[in-house]
């Protein structure tokens, strides 16, 4: 057995947690790049909280998904600026650029050279400027992974610039910041957070630091995500959450995802639907089509990912006689209970469906996938999911 394993340089969990940002960005530098979503004021009392003890900040919003344009705005700002530390106060989509500003402050060249797939695929060479991860949602674990997603919207895909240089140096988990997350938002980003979990467990680069901090996420977010929607302000559940979505984060970083997510960063390039949802929806069929590919074939691998599968419907609904079919119907009621749409009501086509597929088979996550899926085993996954 060999394995590596990192994550973010300090992790801070806790209620009021964020109380201590301005201490911990004081350590590192004066002038901040502060980056946040389109509605700051759910997190106003924390970004009053960096003007004391003279620190400069110059604040960034992003709302929705980065693009390559996205980024580049906010990299000229924060040279401008000239940023020490780069902190990011909101969701994934909020991580994910401020963690590529830090590393592109300290790296020579364009974002296209650092890009995968369609661009040049340049490792980061130099260590980033101090990043300071902060979530206000319970979903995507970008505070403990070491890529950065970004919409390129010439070629309609969504990919990552990857390093393990990109690892936050501190995430400040505060489960408080996420009391007033939207509801919809609660249940993309939570059902985001359980597929990672589940694609880390089952995932071909597991290893036994992953499976630990998987086999204690499920079972939190499995008796906490109906919880947290249905009764947003449940300090017990969101605390639930926002562990779950810190393992996650932790699970997907070290041993890497599947099909769910080989899907839904093309899908989100093509149909511009959010990536939680994209996962929520495809998350059954691809259970459900990894587990009949398994019973197909013969030999000890295929028997222990089924026998991973049935342990991970154990786990997530806190039922020592489950099984994979269990955990399937789970999936499917809860994303109903959550109001989460099928990928034909985001957007996909039929038509779509042979672009959709050539663009996974391509995806990294899809190499992490614990079958080998065939295209019509692609095909069929996202016609049940239509």
């Amino acid at each position: 057995m060999t394995f590596e394993f990192k994550t973010a340089g300090k992790i801070l969990f806790g209620p009021r947690s964020a109380e201590r940002l301005p201490d911990l960005a004081g350590e590192t530098g004066a002038r901040l790049f502060v980056v946040t979503g389109s509605k700051p004021e759910r997190y106003q009392s924390v970004l009053d909280s960096l003007h004391t003890g003279g620190l400069q900040t110059e604040r960034f919003a992003v709302a929705g998904e980065p693009s390559t344009s996205v980024v580049a705005d906010g990299l000229e700002a924060a040279r401008a600026h000239r940023a020490e530390v780069v902190v990011a106060l909101g969701g994934g989509s909020v991580i994910d650029t401020g963690k590529i500003i830090a590393a592109l402050m300290t790296n020579e060249g364009d974002l296209y050279d650092y890009l995968e797939v369609v661009g040049g695929g340049r490792p980061i060479a130099e260590a980033p400027v101090p990043f300071i991860a902060v979530p206000t949602t319970s979903g995507t674990g970008s505070e403990a992974t070491r890529n950065a997603v970004i919409s390129v919207p010439e070629n309609k895909v969504k990919v990552s610039v990857r390093s393990p240089l990109m690892l936050p140096s501190c995430a400040v988990v505060d489960p408080d910041l996420t009391h007033t997350c939207p509801s919809t938002v609660t249940a993309s980003s939570g059902l985001d957070a359980i597929t990672q979990l589940l694609e880390a467990f089952v995932a071909r680069k597991r290893n036994p630091f992953t499976d630990a901090v998987c086999r204690e996420g499920l079972p939190r977010a499995g008796r906490s995500i109906r919880t947290v929607y249905r009764n947003p302000t449940d300090a017990g559940a969101r605390e639930d959450m926002a562990i779950a979505a810190l393992f996650s984060g932790i699970a997907l970083a070290n041993a890497g995802l599947g099909a769910v997510h080989g899907f839904a960063g093309p899908l989100g390039g093509l149909i511009g639907a959010p990536h939680g949802e994209l996962c929520a929806a495809l998350l059954g069929p691809v259970i459900e089509t990894n587990c009949e590919v398994a019973h197909e074939a013969t030999g000890s691998e295929a028997e222990e990912i089924v026998a991973r599968y049935e342990e991970a419907a154990r786990l997530l609904l806190g039922d020592r006689s489950a099984e994979t079919e269990h955990l399937v119907n789970w999936i499917y009621e809860t994303v109903s209970e959550l109001k989460i749409v099928s990928l034909g009501s985001l957007g996909l086509t039929r038509e779509l469906v042979p672009e959709s597929v050539a663009k996974a088979q391509k995806a990294s996550s899809m190499k992490g996938n614990p079958v080998e899926l065939a295209e019509d085993h692609l095909v069929s996954i996202l016609e049940r999911a239509m």
